[in-house]
């Protein structure tokens, strides 16, 4: 970045989060410049339809339709990403740093697929790239595991990080909604996209997992090698049998290191109803860090929203202008290529299982029988009304069977057997339980 008296930012992309910032520097311009130490100058702004934003940008930057043109523009001197989307958006970050520009990209899937590439690209070039806001909207995740927990030797991550399928699910949660219905409401208020594949199948948070865990065990994690599991097989009852055993359900993103290797998971998940996960709703974010100097701690807040994002993008831009200004560039920690991994089918969890099954003498000693085939002990079973009926002519009857902590293969094994037999009707859902009295078991036979 250059040392004039002025530093010209680059704005890509002009929706709800980029137009929130493009008015906070307009708007704030006095005290941003204060606290960076330099005047911050909005010099280009990139949209895909600059009719539509003419009127809004007026004559306070040039307003053009390439992305890659205000990444290598003399006059700019940092680049704010906001198109989102793996491309163009790596591809103009990428530039922006061979052409010396620093860059702050609130893009969780560039950073989960192309971070180190990147950043390896800006200490090579002497700039910054900070994405604070790729995880957690206004969450200070990122600079805590890049400063605050340096010392520390992480242990866990555990995080609530998509606020669209955290409201569905506290709707369901607290007023019985269905999916579809959650799912509606979601799309009415503007949490869920049109499409919420990416949210409701849990892409969207294994990128930031990605990201987090990356971050955490100084090592590179890759989003496909984060197991994950959707909401769609969640029905209104599953939170209400939950509650009677003391949990609550939550889409929970996991990276714990074990002895044998990282494991990653994102998926719905049973939690204890004291967990300070048990308690974040609607939209909120949260993630609780365990270090080994620190133990535990929890961060939570907006985790989306124009306000939240553009709360940290403006945070990373005074950042890197600061640090421009004062400093080096800061650095990263180096990360170990290719990290040794758990297998899912080597962590073990207790089970929270809904089955219907025919509702006649001998069920429960057949289902026994599967369970006992792989080692899987049986905690509890509670037999609840039937709300519908099953796919069978023969009256059928709704079992919660929660099992005891053992290999989440073994119990992959007991479900393709319980498919295969006529003692089971349908296999409603599959949780995996979290809790105190089960995290050292984790990643143990």
């Amino acid at each position: 970045m250059t040392e004039r008296a002025e530093v010209g930012v680059g704005l890509l992309g002009l929706g709800v989060v980029g137009g929130r910032v493009f008015d906070e520097l307009r708007r704030n311009a006095e005290s941003f410049a204060h606290r960076a130490g330099r005047q911050l100058s909005l010099r280009a702004v990139a949209v895909r339809n600059p009719e539509r934003r003419r009127e809004l940008v007026g004559g306070c930057a040039a307003l053009l339709t390439d992305p890659l043109e205000v990444c290598t523009r003399d006059d700019v001197d940092v680049v704010i990403e906001l198109i989102g989307g793996e491309s163009p958006a790596a591809d103009c970050i990428a530039a922006a740093l061979r052409a010396g520009k620093s860059v702050v990209t609130a893009n969780k899937e560039v950073m989960a697929k192309h971070g180190p590439r990147l950043l390896e690209l800006a200490r090579d070039h002497g700039v910054g790239l900070r994405y604070e806001a790729s995880v957690g909207g206004g969450i200070p995740i990122i600079g805590v595991l890049q400063r605050e927990l340096r010392a520390n030797e992480v242990r866990c991550v555990r995080a609530i990080i998509n606020g669209t399928t955290n409201y569905m699910i506290s709707e369901m949660s607290q007023r019985g909604a269905s999916y579809q219905e959650a799912l509606a409401q979601a799309q009415q208020l503007g949490y869920a996209e049109a499409d919420p594949t990416n949210d409701v199948e849990g892409i969207d948070a294994a990128y930031k997992l990605a990201i987090l865990a990356s971050l955490a065990f100084h090592t590179r994690i890759e989003p496909q090698q984060v197991h994950r599991e959707g909401i769609r097989s969640l029905s209104a009852r599953d939170f209400q049998h939950a509650a009677n055993l003391g949990y609550t359900i939550r889409m929970l993103a996991t990276a714990r290191r074990t002895e044998r290797g990282i494991d990653l998971r994102v998926h719905p998940t049973l939690i204890p109803a004291h967990d300070p996960m048990a308690r974040i709703d609607g939209v909120l974010n949260a993630v609780a860090v365990e270090g080994d100097l620190l133990g535990t701690v929890v961060l939570e807040g907006p985790g989306a929203g124009a306000g939240a994002t553009a709360s940290a993008v403006l945070a990373d831009l005074l950042d890197v202008v600061g640090a421009a200004s004062s400093a080096a560039p800061r650095a990263q920690s180096p990360a170990e290529r290719t990290p040794q991994l758990l297998p899912l089918a080597e962590v073990c969890l207790p089970t929270y299982l809904r089955l219907a099954v025919p509702d006649r003498a001998g069920v429960l000693a057949e289902l026994g029988r599967a369970f006992a085939a792989e080692g899987v002990s049986i905690a509890s079973v509670l037999q609840v009304p039937q709300p519908e009926a099953a796919n069978s002519e023969l009256p059928a009857a709704e079992l919660i069977i929660t099992t005891h902590a053992g290999p989440d293969g073994a119990m992959d094994r007991v479900l393709s057997a319980l498919a295969d037999s006529d003692s089971v009707l349908e296999v409603g859902v599959r949780l995996r339980i979290e809790g105190d009295q089960n995290l050292e078991t984790v990643g143990a036979r």
